[in-house]
């Protein structure tokens, strides 16, 4: 397969190189780092401080491609009236909780209401924390590959032959990895900043200390044309913001638990060479037949084989084992929200079953969380599992009550089997009275 990303010219004084003279490596880098700005620059992507900035995922080139993204989409700002109506909004929403959930309102206290660029500004270290074992991961996978190469190389054949500094551009990749991973983050973030009613509407732990936040103005186009009073639409988002706030709030091992989720797939990253020089021939091939050939100096080449996946690395079963925990502990998250939402509103909210059954069917297709780890990680967070931990929260509660529901997030956490057979589940959890058998 062709070196992709860049390609040194093959020109006279190329070959006096082979015949042993010096070579001007600092200029093959700066020819190579040329292109890679080229390439993003060509796919509508900056990459300010390509091979400058030491972070693994470069915090500003996040910040400023999602600042972008949400510039193009508007960004309405926040009045008086809008933080009085959600501050009334969360009121109501606290108030509701207190009867539905053990777990209390948060001591932490921040602005109830965002603008879109507020929400990116508010979630950014969360994000970095978050998405940055993937950059670490394919950084080290990108060394480790290159250390093989240099470490089977057959030396007789070395001599006389041009020494690549495989240090020199191991750098060059790894910032080249941080830098196409934050692009693609901040465009995940601009979206999503589009679309998102708060802060906790991922499901992802994205603010330290925990406090509930949300976007008016998502809101008010998430309840456009539905035929409901706004004020039901703000106080449904309410309860949802404020169930999951506390729920991170108090639970700060599940905070870590989700990280370490995602930490667990960066490390686990293995670059495969054969396996993607064999997906890279089948992808050409089937460019060959439509008419295009693959020219690894034209960005749009490269943009198709980054989206055909061509070098993405094969996942372990490790991988498997985190992105499986990772999406039902995210299922129970959402799970868990809306038994306790359903519970706290009651007869409150008439509109209740339509704003649920609108929440589902807009999830099933655009669930922030889905569009986000789809992106960076292939995940299909299924909305049939979401489903299957409500159900399995409020069998628990039918059958215990309310404080043994929410004492399960202190404990072993269920599987995504055992939310079809949650009887099971708390009977394998119990402690039984007479220990002398054990």
């Amino acid at each position: 397969m062709v070196p992709f990303g860049f390609t040194p010219d093959s020109s006279d004084d190329s070959e006096k190189n082979n015949d042993g003279e010096s070579v001007d490596f600092a200029a093959l880098m700066a020819q190579m780092q040329q292109q890679i700005q080229q390439q993003f620059s060509a796919l509508g992507m900056s990459v300010p401080g390509l091979n400058q900035s030491t972070e693994a995922l470069p915090k500003n080139i996040v910040r400023d491609t999602a600042k972008k993204f949400v510039t193009a989409k508007g960004s309405a700002p926040i009045g008086a009236n809008d933080v009085a109506k959600i501050e009334e909004a969360f009121s109501i929403a606290e108030l509701w909780l207190n009867e539905a959930t053990v777990f209390p309102q948060p001591h932490a206290i921040g602005n109830p209401a965002m603008a879109r660029t507020d929400w990116v500004d508010t979630t950014l270290s969360g994000w970095q924390v978050c998405v940055e074992p993937l950059a670490i991961g394919l950084a080290a996978a990108i060394s480790e590959l290159l250390s093989q190469a240099t470490g089977d190389g057959d030396q007789s054949e070395a001599e006389g032959a041009m020494q690549i500094p495989v240090g020199m551009i191991a750098t060059l990749l790894r910032s080249f990895i941080g830098s196409l991973i934050a692009t693609q983050l901040g465009q995940s973030i601009g979206g999503l900043a589009a679309n998102v009613t708060g802060t906790h509407d991922v499901g992802l732990p994205l603010v330290e200390p925990t406090y509930p936040s949300l976007v008016p103005q998502n809101i008010e186009e998430w309840g456009r044309d539905l035929n409901i009073p706004m004020d039901e639409v703000r106080i449904f988002h309410a309860l949802r913001e404020s169930a999951v706030a506390r729920l991170f709030a108090h639970n700060p091992w599940l905070v870590s638990y989700i990280r370490t989720a995602i930490s667990d797939y960066g490390k686990g990253i293995r670059i495969d060479i054969d396996a993607i020089q064999q997906q890279a021939q089948t992808v050409f091939d089937a460019a060959s037949q439509d008419g295009k050939e693959f020219d690894p100096t034209n960005p749009e080449s490269f943009s198709i084989a980054l989206n055909e996946g061509i070098f993405t690395p094969e996942e372990t079963p490790a991988q498997r084992a985190a992105l499986t925990k990772l999406e039902t502990v995210l299922a129970l998250i959402d799970g868990w929200s809306e038994e306790v939402v359903t519970l706290a509103a009651g007869d409150r909210l008439p509109n209740l079953v339509a704003l649920q059954e609108t929440l589902r069917r807009r999830r099933a297709t655009s669930a922030p969380a889905q569009q986000l780890f789809a992106t960076m990680f292939g995940l299909q967070v299924s909305p049939k599992l979401a489903r299957e931990a409500a159900g399995f929260w409020k069998a628990v509660r039918d059958v215990k009550d309310i404080e043994s529901r929410d004492q399960i997030w202190s404990g072993i956490l269920p599987t995504s089997d055992d939310l079809l057979t949650p009887q099971s589940y708390l009977s394998s959890i119990e402690i039984p009275d007479d220990l002398s058998g054990l």
